[in-house]
């Protein structure tokens, strides 16, 4: 890759294994101050290292676990004290969790790790961004999103819980913020889009016990690389030919249109109306 990102400030979540990994190893390549956002510092400090020798780039570790309010406002203010400015955020962590778990906050942990993180950080990250020349937001969805229903009336899980339903519905969730965040952060000239990046074998699912990992680790030999799972989300972070491209959902490096659920914009200003009274972030956009 091209030192397309010289001089810019990156942070990516997730980046510990599997496609968030890959994903920040080529932007520091490309030149990127890299943050990497990890919930064991151990661990992220041992990825920083491996990407620095690698890269030679200058690679730093925050650490958060996502699925808790109060860690991702302190990791924005960590953000905001190391650097002052950010040009591109990579919400890429995720989880999907066998039986219902609650996060520290009573929270079901599907949607406070993989929509509510992406709302909370952003949110908060985004008067670092505003004004900044070609400033970009990109959100890991997955094709799943097309199976997913957003249930404003169980949309924890309270009544009825099924893994896949809410890694589903938390999916959609991903999309559906992303194209509310691009009406709303047009007047900050930041970008926001998301990225399917395929059926990768990574570390994603290895967590969870019993038949889901059996499963995973008996698919793995048919799924991409996380290199190639990750060219999607390079693409979208960093191609030229997409400089204020917003709004869109990507998959395959080519633009797709993501489901009819993913387009209701009435769905859209429940949810971020809903997101806002469950994270609580300091920085709130109007809608246009």
């Amino acid at each position: 890759m091209e030192r397309l990102l010289e001089g810019r400030v990156v942070l990516v979540t997730g980046a510990t294994n599997g496609i968030g990994k890959v994903t920040a190893r080529e932007l520091a390549r490309a030149g990127a101050r890299t943050l990497l956002v990890a919930r064991d510092l151990a661990r992220g400090e041992a990825t920083a290292r491996e990407i620095r020798e690698a890269t030679g780039a200058p690679v730093e570790v925050l650490a958060a676990d996502l699925s808790v309010r109060e860690q991702v406002r302190k990791l924005a203010g960590e953000v905001r004290a190391r650097t002052g400015r950010l040009d591109l955020l990579v919400n890429n962590a995720g989880a999907i969790f066998a039986r219902r778990e609650l996060s520290a906050d009573g929270v079901e942990m599907t949607l406070a790790l993989n929509h509510l993180a992406y709302f909370l950080l952003a949110g908060e990250l985004l008067p670092l961004m505003a004004g900044r020349p070609d400033a970009r937001i990109v959100n890991v969805s997955s094709m799943a999103h097309a199976s997913g229903v957003i249930d404003f009336d169980d949309l924890q899980g309270e009544r009825s819980y099924g893994m896949w339903k809410a890694y589903a519905q938390s999916k959609l969730a991903n999309v559906l913020f992303t194209r509310e965040l691009a009406r709303r952060a047009a007047p900050l000239g930041v970008a926001s889009n998301a990225v399917h990046p395929g059926a990768v074998a990574s570390g994603f699912g290895r967590n969870r016990p019993g038949f889901f990992h059996r499963l995973v680790a008996l698919g793995a030999p048919l799924l991409a690389s996380p290199e190639r799972g990750a060219r999607t989300t390079l693409h979208v972070a960093t191609s030229p030919a997409l400089r204020g491209v917003t709004g869109r959902y990507f998959s395959s490096s080519r633009e797709r249109q993501p489901s009819r659920a993913a387009r209701d914009e009435d769905t859209a200003v429940r949810l971020w109306q809903i997101s806002e009274t469950m994270t609580q972030p300091t920085t709130r956009l109007p809608t246009p």
